[in-house]
């Protein structure tokens, strides 16, 4: 039997919760139906018999203690909910147990944002690590040491595995029942949970905002003059120029301020532009091409997949109701 520990942490969501241990006992019951045996064990541990979520809302009642559990297969942090420094404070006594479980052997996985508790433990420094989207920002402040994979669905390292955002745990939950089962269970998984298997990346929908929680006031100015001069061809010189910095200073300067380089931040904004017309207007790809600043069909063709993993066409067909009806 493989042991499964659902870590029950305070401030965190109940779904995430719900989820893998949901997934796990069906998937024993899965086996039994083809004539198997059952091969999870699965239990809620956590550092209170009795853990409220969502002010109160929800009362989660643990099968064990963490000092219960001395040895485990597999641990599953959950999403944190609100504040995340807040929500990490109130976890410390969790930190401990998770280091002593990854060097007793276990395999340890985080779903979305569960993945800022997995990082203060130390056991990602150096590693790769995914998660929701939307925190990607707050999460290298926090941990400059972890390596983000920008719009990851499943990262797996040296027996630690994370995931992207909000439902897109799922697919880390199925790729790991797969791991431990085989493809013909994962699949049937699938298909129960209406979840796509093979779902590689959460780029489609992100939408980037920009850095701009910082104080570096030169830099500020230029991300808004971006914004707003999108259909323009912007270089890395002009930019310099109107702040009054040399290249080298200002290239660095941005990127210490909004963890992109100028260029990368120049086709992000670009592209998020992009993104927004094709959902929300009638117009061929082309027009919107031209709209933002590019000329050349192949170029923003290549960049917009590179970016959200779908191709201009895909994208406007996956999110605009008015193309499909067209």
């Amino acid at each position: 039997m493989k042991k499964v520990s659902i870590l029950v942490p305070e401030s965190s969501v109940m779904q995430a919760i719900a989820d893998p241990q949901y997934l796990f006992t069906a998937a024993n019951q899965f086996l039994i139906s083809a004539g198997r045996e059952p091969l999870f064990d699965v239990e809620l541990v956590g550092a209170k018999k009795e853990i409220k979520l969502n002010n109160g809302a929800y009362s989660v009642h643990t099968d064990r203690l963490l000092k219960e559990v001395k040895k485990t297969d597999l641990v599953f942090i959950p999403a944190l909910f609100g504040d995340m420094s807040s929500a990490i404070a109130k976890n410390k006594t969790a930190v401990p147990w998770i280091q002593e479980q990854y060097k007793n052997g276990a395999e340890i996985a985080s779903l979305c944002v569960g993945a800022f508790l997995l990082a203060s433990t130390g056991l990602l420094n150096g590693k790769k690590c995914s998660t929701h989207w939307g925190f990607q920002n707050e999460f290298r402040e926090m941990y400059p040491d972890v390596d983000v994979v920008e719009g990851g669905i499943v990262t797996e390292e040296k027996r630690i595995y994370s995931s992207g955002g909000a439902h897109s745990y799922w697919n880390l939950l199925l790729y790991l029942l797969e791991k431990y089962t085989d493809r013909v269970t994962a699949i049937l998984a699938s298909k129960y949970f209406a979840i796509d298997i093979d779902r590689t990346s959460q780029s489609a929908f992100a939408m980037f905002r920009g850095q701009k929680n910082h104080k570096d006031n030169e830099i500020l100015k230029v991300q808004v003059f971006i914004e707003k001069n999108i259909h323009e061809k912007i270089t890395t010189n002009e930019l310099a120029k109107q702040v009054s910095l040399g290249r080298r200073t200002f290239e660095r300067r941005f990127k210490e301020a909004t963890g992109n380089s100028v260029l990368e931040y120049i086709h992000r904004i670009k592209i998020e532009s992009a993104k927004r017309q094709f959902e929300s207007s009638r117009k061929n790809i082309n027009e919107v091409m031209y709209e933002v600043g590019y000329t050349d069909t192949k170029a923003f063709r290549d960049l917009f997949k590179k970016l959200t993993g779908l191709t201009p066409i895909e994208y406007r067909n996956k999110y605009n109701k008015m193309a499909m009806m067209a």
